[in-house]
């Protein structure tokens, strides 16, 4: 009896831990306060004066799940990246909503602003079908810490004309456009990897902006037999995508960049690079419309300079948020 009253202290003392350091935790053995993750989110208060931290146990949430506007300032922290999974497999042809089925085909969706993921997989698991979405982010100032986004085609998809996130030390995998929208997003130290021969990025941005999607410092990877992979390719006319000190495998075509199928994007695309090295850096015979910066035009390309350029205000300091 009185060993099983020191476990049961000891369990207690552990759950106070938690607690106090979390405002909620999530765990499949009903050991915290919510089993799903979703249900958390659901308890979080709506627009709330601090940020609010759930703190998310190892284990598989097979669940479909959106933080919406009215949770800003939401945290969702992992025990573990390898082991803290949320999977889904919805996909284009499964949503069946016609043409604009890929938005529809998160795994998980974020349309607040200031929302934080660390140590977290994200993965659509539906395999290569089609456009398949893992994480879809509409909200402004939005950071991903040490976390696996994991699909296919359209893996990550950053939204929002006038938002700007920000990637640092996560591995991105894909087959065609698994970066791709209008935001401007800063990715810093990350692994691209690339599952076929397709393209990296497809990005939309808008006429006007002066960042799309900045790559510093980053990895880019393959599966075996990949061998004619692109940077990327202009979604929308006035596309911005740079590449900065990234190591480039030889995946990569010596053109580095490719047009959108039968359009005259590569008029007004802005695509460029600076100091890449790796056996696919080569810039003898990159696509003639695409640039090599000066390091005065490199300067800048600074996280500081990206992610405070779009609308609406810059508060907080890029800082507080993109650390």
């Amino acid at each position: 009896m009185k060993k099983i009253l020191i476990l049961i202290l000891v369990a207690m003392a552990g759950i106070t831990a938690w607690a106090q350091k979390y405002d909620f935790v999530v765990a499949q053995d009903g050991s915290g306060n919510f089993t799903t993750i979703q249900a958390a989110i659901d308890a979080s208060k709506a627009f709330p004066n601090a940020p609010i931290t759930i703190f998310i146990k190892n284990g598989v949430y097979k669940e479909k799940v959106k933080v919406a506007a009215c949770n800003p300032h939401l945290r969702l922290i992992g025990e573990s990246v390898e082991k803290t999974i949320l999977t889904y497999d919805d996909h284009f042809d499964k949503i069946g909503r016609g043409r604009n089925s890929t938005f529809y085909t998160y795994t998980l969706m974020v349309e607040a602003d200031d929302f934080h993921a660390a140590n977290l997989t994200i993965e659509n698991a539906a395999g290569p079908v089609g456009q398949a979405v893992a994480l879809h982010v509409e909200g402004d100032r939005c950071s991903f810490v040490n976390c696996r986004l994991l699909g296919n085609q359209d893996t990550v998809y950053l939204a929002g004309q006038t938002s700007r996130d920000y990637f640092a030390n996560c591995y991105i995998e894909g087959t065609t456009d698994f970066i791709f929208g209008a935001a401007t997003a800063y990715f810093e130290k990350c692994t691209l990897h690339s599952k076929t021969n397709s393209y990296l990025t497809a990005a939309s941005t808008n006429k006007g902006k002066k960042y799309g999607f900045v790559f510093n410092e980053c990895m880019l990877t393959a599966a075996a037999g990949v061998d004619k992979a692109s940077l990327g390719r202009p979604w929308r006319d006035y596309a911005r995508v740079v590449y900065i000190r990234c190591t480039i495998g030889k995946h990569i075509a010596p053109a580095g960049w490719a047009n959108w199928d039968k359009t005259s994007r590569d008029k007004t695309a802005y695509y460029a690079e600076f100091e890449n090295n790796g056996e696919g850096a080569s810039k003898s015979q990159r696509v003639a419309w695409s640039h090599q910066l000066t390091p005065k035009e490199a300067a800048e390309y600074t996280k500081e300079k990206v992610l405070a350029a779009a609308l609406p205000s810059p508060e907080p300091a890029v800082g507080e948020w993109a650390k």
